[in-house]
């Protein structure tokens, strides 16, 4: 019964879904209409004592299908990974969906608690179940470098207009740079990686600012003087 309870209190609702027909009453975030219970906002139902109610998801990031994500392992079975990807609900990685060659409880021979991985989503369902896979070009479990952490909502300021904004970040610092649409950023390279890291932090901060592209750059180039400027050329 226990165990029920607490998954029922994981269970994500949006506006207008029925919450309760037995008589509670309505908790925060939640209104009653011909006895019975309905959500008021998108969130997580919540049941106490004889109150239903709704706990705001707090702009938490929602998985959709195709996303990129980065996420932290944080339990392990014998034939799958539980990932924390930053949403509400923890995303199974089965060993179908792996690069290796995964025998039945040997999980944690390949990936273990606390491990970073980059992972694409498969398929979100009706009832919020999801899907991931590391089967994609370029997915793998990350090594060193450091890993940031912001709104998923200022993701796409962090990219830019057709990937312009991180790009360009690339392109001074020398960094390589993988952005999550779940509101993680990894972060990788010599002595270039602070700069990196502070010049995203500043869009993060100033994501509603203009001219935010010549500011960052700017940024960039005072704290990287040893810059010459056909850097960008390869060899």
């Amino acid at each position: 019964m226990e165990k029920r309870n607490a998954r029922h209190a994981r269970e994500i609702v949006v506006p207008g879904d029925l919450l309760d027909d037995s008589g509670m009453t309505a908790g925060n975030n939640a209104y009653v209409r011909d006895g019975k219970v309905y959500a008021g906002i998108l969130g997580v139902k919540n049941v106490y004592h004889d109150a239903v109610g709704v706990i705001p998801l707090g702009g938490r990031y929602m998985p959709t299908t195709g996303d990129t994500v980065i996420g932290i392992i944080e339990d392990i079975g014998p034939s799958n990974w539980l990932v924390d990807i930053n949403a509400p609900y923890p995303a199974p990685l089965h060993v179908n969906e792996v690069p290796w060659k995964v025998e039945f409880g040997d999980t944690s021979k390949y990936l273990n608690i606390g491990n970073v991985v980059m992972l694409k989503v498969l398929m979100v369902d009706e009832s919020k179940k999801i899907q991931v896979t590391m089967k994609d070009s370029g997915l793998r479990r990350i090594e060193g470098g450091q890993l940031i952490e912001m709104p998923h909502s200022k993701v796409s300021r962090v990219i830019g207009k057709s990937g312009s904004m991180i790009q360009m970040i690339k392109n001074l610092t020398d960094c390589r740079i993988f952005v999550g649409q779940n509101g993680r950023i990894w972060v990788d390279g010599d002595e270039n990686a602070e700069t990196a890291v502070e010049a995203i932090k500043i869009i993060e901060n100033e994501a509603q600012s203009s001219n935010l592209t010549e500011r960052v750059e700017n940024f960039i180039k005072k704290r990287l003087p040893q810059k010459k400027e056909d850097d960008g050329e390869g060899y």
